[in-house]
């Protein structure tokens, strides 16, 4: 599995529906808004390299109000982590 992690920068008054639009993309694990000089990092898992040229340039780049992209490759996961309790703010206690 090749799991890429694509910053985006968005129209800012969109950002809630372009996160949903990306979320629901088919190799789009997980879709964060984000405070700094990106609005929304999407984590893509695929399993072929080429895929990727699918996915970013010609599905999220090509949605309405995603203005750029920064996409980063990983090499290795060091972290089996649950995703969803490594950013739970406590909301639940």
């Amino acid at each position: 599995m090749i799991t890429a992690i694509v910053l985006i920068k968005t129209s800012v008054d969109r950002i809630p529906e372009i996160a949903e639009s990306i979320a629901a993309l088919d190799s789009v694990s997980e879709v964060f808004s984000v405070t700094g000089s990106y609005d929304l990092i999407a984590m893509v898992r695929v399993g072929r390299h080429e895929d990727l040229a699918e996915i970013i340039p010609n599905r999220i780049s090509k949605i309405p109000g995603v203005a750029a992209t920064d996409t980063h490759v990983a090499f290795r996961t060091y972290s089996q982590h649950d995703l969803e309790a490594a950013f739970a703010i406590g909301l639940d206690s």
